[in-house]
């Protein structure tokens, strides 16, 4: 028998590739989330605080004017 490679055999097929789109939807819903939560805690600090964690106002501003899918 001979063992040559076929590439047309070693192709995989559709349904032989496995699909992990619902696991990426929802890695991308997690952090959608995660950065609607956190967002949401920065809006609610206050210039002490902020000064405590680092934080210029407007650095807080432009972090709060992005949309919750943009990291």
């Amino acid at each position: 028998m001979d063992r040559t490679l076929n590439p047309a055999a070693a192709k995989p097929t559709a349904t032989a590739k496995p699909t992990h789109w619902p696991l990426r939807i929802l890695a991308m819903i997690t952090v959608w989330r995660r950065n609607a939560r956190t967002r949401r805690q920065l809006a609610r600090l206050d210039d002490r605080q902020l000064a405590d964690a680092g934080i210029s106002s407007c650095d807080r501003d432009m972090e709060l004017d992005k949309p919750f899918w943009r990291e």
